[in-house]
């Protein structure tokens, strides 16, 4: 049963879904045989880099969400919202989830879109349908569009300038770790009620 009683997803369908965008990802690089950028950073400078690349990001989307041009009634229901999510899934869970979006998703948005687009010729149409559809998947009002679309433009610069897919996934993957243990441990940091007992 995917859906339990109290209208969440089961754990195993929610990290089922991240890991098919994974194998669409993949099976799309292979039968289109586009290549993909991984050789313009070392291991530890991709890992250090995207590590200091998510929790910046984070950190200067936090600081907008801040600002009087953001707040706004349906981003503060996406926050009580992505709160509720985030205390309904286990740690464990909670980090697959982020490790699966932060490799299927950039495998899919940075190296089958927009570098599928590049190696056409077309790199700065790459990186902006890169990001429109990274925005679109992530569409849960105009706002949070706009939010992830910027974020999905900053991630398909960096794997342009850098040449690193390992970076963006460390990357995405990091943001979405910070996003989710903010919104866990410290909802009143945007305006949320604190429950009791979340660990």
């Amino acid at each position: 049963m995917a859906i339990n009683h109290s209208g969440r997803v089961s754990p195993l369908l929610a990290l089922g879904f991240q890991g098919a965008i994974l194998l669409v990802a993949l099976g799309a690089l292979w039968a289109f045989g586009i290549p993909v950028r991984n050789d313009g950073l070392s291991l530890l400078a991709a890992l250090l880099s995207g590590t200091l690349g998510g929790v910046m990001t984070w950190g200067l989307l936090y600081i907008m969400t801040l600002l009087p041009l953001f707040q706004v009634p349906v981003l503060r229901q996406h926050m009580r919202d992505l709160h509720r999510f985030t205390r309904s899934y286990s740690w464990p869970v909670l980090m697959g989830l982020a490790a699966l979006a932060g490799t299927g998703e950039e495998l899919l948005f940075r190296a089958v879109i927009q570098g599928g687009l590049a190696d056409a010729g077309y790199l700065v149409a790459g990186i902006l349908v890169g990001a429109v559809v990274f925005g679109l998947v992530h569409f849960l009002s105009w706002a949070y569009f706009a939010m992830a679309t910027l974020l999905g433009f900053v991630l398909g610069v960096a794997y342009w300038h850098s040449g690193s897919l390992l970076l963006v996934m460390v990357w995405h993957g990091v943001y979405d770790l910070v996003a989710i243990f903010m919104l866990r441990q410290y909802p009143q940091a945007f305006g949320l009620p604190r429950v009791q007992g979340v660990r």
